[in-house]
């Protein structure tokens, strides 16, 4: 296994995680009502929670609905097709090795 190898199998793991644990997060707010604060749902809050904070900034709800975790999973989607997908950056490193 080479070093782009590597790298590709972790940062897709992480990616597709990430990936996961927005979705979770987008079916958590159909559910005002849940804590996000207790077990366990604060492990899908917790590593999500950083990247949602400064985007909220940007991104006002829509019709009051927050839609930051919805952009998330599609810049998480773009970078794995991008660095991973059938003609990805990484993909296509690995190739040449």
């Amino acid at each position: 296994m080479t070093g782009a190898d590597l790298t590709a199998w972790i940062l897709g793991l992480v990616l597709g995680l990430m990936t996961l644990l927005f979705i979770f997060r987008i079916i958590l707010t159909w559910y005002p009502q849940v804590d996000v604060n207790r077990l366990p749902f604060n492990l899908i809050a917790w590593p999500t929670e950083p990247f949602l904070i400064p985007l909220r900034k940007v991104v006002q709800p829509i019709g009051g609905v927050d839609i930051t975790p919805i952009i998330w999973v599609g810049i998480f989607s773009l970078l794995r097709e991008i660095l991973l997908g059938q003609q990805g950056l990484l993909t296509m490193l690995s190739r040449v090795n």
